[in-house]
């Protein structure tokens, strides 16, 4: 697992995008996986920025997203359909046809939404990169502790700390109880996992799942298992794991064809604090 270290949350969320660009760079039509969350709020800006600079094109890529709460309607203030459409898809060049979400109207839908998505990511090839962000308590997607680390697209019952996260987005009413969530078998099918955390409420979660034991009880502890995990860490969030020192003289000796792939060739740009409008038609 390459773990990076970084400033703060604007340079995870930039570097993040660095990640991005470079693979659709050499692969334009690179399939993306993608996650919701304000972790992930400054890698979208950046990516937009790009798209607007006329540095990056994502006219040939396919998305899908990580998950989808059950019963929500596309336009709800709690549904990521909706999040994805105001920070990226909105705002950029997208396929609306190559963008895919596991959204289930009721959970009698569920298994049906499950076989279609899991056929849908293995008719696009597999999915070449999956974002990710990590909950303190260490779930990944929606896959909360006790989670099958052999699991694919499923429901999943959320934990009530899980469900009171959630609560303001979906006030006065409740949050949902159920979501279908990639599992953590198909988040590990994917080519590249790229994880982003920030924050210090992030930080034991952090340091469990990098340096702790492979175990259910931190579900995103299975990246131990991926052939090419790359966890994105501000100082918050990297302040309680044993070895900082050595994970910084890592990326200090990097090959130079290891920083080219990663976009490291490239002056990082500067992340705007607001997302900038949409180019005119």
């Amino acid at each position: 697992m390459e773990v990076l270290i970084v400033p703060d949350a604007a340079a995870a969320g930039a570097r993040g995008a660095r990640i991005i660009a470079a693979l659709l760079r050499d692969t334009p039509a690179a399939v993306l996986g993608l996650a919701t969350g304000e972790t992930q709020r400054p890698l979208y800006v950046e990516l937009v920025r790009r798209v607007h600079a006329h540095e990056l094109r994502l006219a040939a890529a396919t998305t899908f997203n990580l998950d989808e709460f059950v019963g929500v309607a596309a336009d709800h203030p709690g549904s990521f359909r909706r999040a994805m459409r105001q920070q990226l898809f909105e705002l950029v060049d997208v396929d609306p046809t190559r963008v895919h979400f596991p959204a289930a109207a009721s959970v009698d839908e569920v298994p049906e939404v499950c076989a279609r998505y899991e056929a849908a990511i293995e008719a696009a090839g597999g999915i070449d990169l999956q974002l990710l962000g990590i909950g303190e308590d260490g779930h990944i997607g929606f896959n909360e502790p006790t989670s099958s680390l052999s699991s694919r697209t499923r429901l999943k019952t959320l934990t009530q700390r899980t469900i009171d996260g959630a609560r303001a987005v979906f006030s006065p009413g409740e949050p949902p109880r159920h979501v279908v969530t990639m599992g953590i078998a198909t988040i590990l099918s994917a080519r590249r996992c790229l994880l982003l955390a920030t924050g210090a409420r992030k930080a034991r979660a952090v340091a469990a799942m990098v340096e702790g034991p492979l175990t259910a009880m931190v579900p995103a502890s299975a990246l131990q298992l991926h052939a090419r995990a790359t966890v994105i860490v501000d100082e918050a969030a990297a302040a309680q794991l044993a070895l900082a020192a050595y994970y910084r003289d890592v990326e200090r000796c990097k090959p130079a064809w290891q920083r080219r792939a990663d976009g490291d060739d490239e002056q990082a740009a500067a992340v705007p604090s607001a997302l900038p409008a949409p180019s005119e038609p």
